[in-house]
């Protein structure tokens, strides 16, 4: 259970971050001298980056066991928050948000298949829903968290409040999650090339739509 729960805070904190700009984009565009057409990169380069990670998960869970990988996930995530929270201008902050959702993103499958692990029977169906409630709560309070934080604090303690979780959970999970064994031959059969291209075709496809409503939703706010 404890194992779990701890899986669940790295999956909270990367789901929330999806959102948790948004309410905060002008704010930060002005920080960083940017206008609104580069600002809602800050929120799109970060979905882009988890879409291509999220479907590589289950194949470098295998390679890398559950437990590594989300512990590396955390890691890099708790890193590249504090990048973010020290961005410059808005080239470096949009360069640090892909860097967080791509090395943040597999957190999220890994959460969802790793209950199926950890419980039997009718728990199941409690995991489930417990992932399943927790993964659409996040991205909802993400836009009045990160509104409140801005106007008490400032748009960098959006990025900095995940130092504390991030470490945690980087920590915790090596140590309390084993439920499978890293398999490093799976790396000589990789066909890297074909899933580069592929991944590439699939963000450029998505930009356009997820471009647009990273924008609305910044318009709306």
């Amino acid at each position: 259970m404890l194992a779990f729960g701890t899986m669940c805070v790295g999956m909270f904190i990367a789901l929330l971050d999806i959102q948790i700009v948004s309410a905060s984009l002008r704010d930060i565009g002005g920080a960083l001298s940017a206008g609104a057409d580069e600002t809602v990169w800050v929120q799109t380069s970060y979905l882009i980056a988890e879409i291509i990670v999220i479907p590589l998960s289950g194949w470098l869970s295998r390679v890398m066991s559950t437990r590594w990988l989300f512990a590396a996930s955390a890691a890099g995530f708790t890193v590249a928050s504090l990048l973010c929270g020290l961005a410059w201008d808005i080239q470096s902050m949009i360069a640090f948000r892909a860097l967080q959702g791509f090395l943040g993103g597999s957190m999220i499958p890994m959460v969802f298949t790793t209950a199926f692990a950890f419980f039997s029977g009718p728990k199941r169906v409690i995991a489930a829903a417990t992932v399943g409630g927790l993964a659409s709560l996040a991205p909802t309070l993400g836009p009045t968290i990160g509104g409140w934080i801005t106007d008490h604090f400032s748009w960098h303690w959006l990025f900095f409040i995940n130092l504390v979780p991030g470490i945690f959970v980087t920590i915790a999970v090596p140590l309390l999650v084993k439920v499978d064994r890293p398999n490093w031959s799976l790396l000589r059969g990789a066909d890297t090339w074909a899933w580069a291209c592929w991944r590439c075709s699939w963000a450029a496809w998505n930009t356009p739509w997820r471009k647009g409503r990273a924008g609305t939703g910044s318009a709306t706010t």
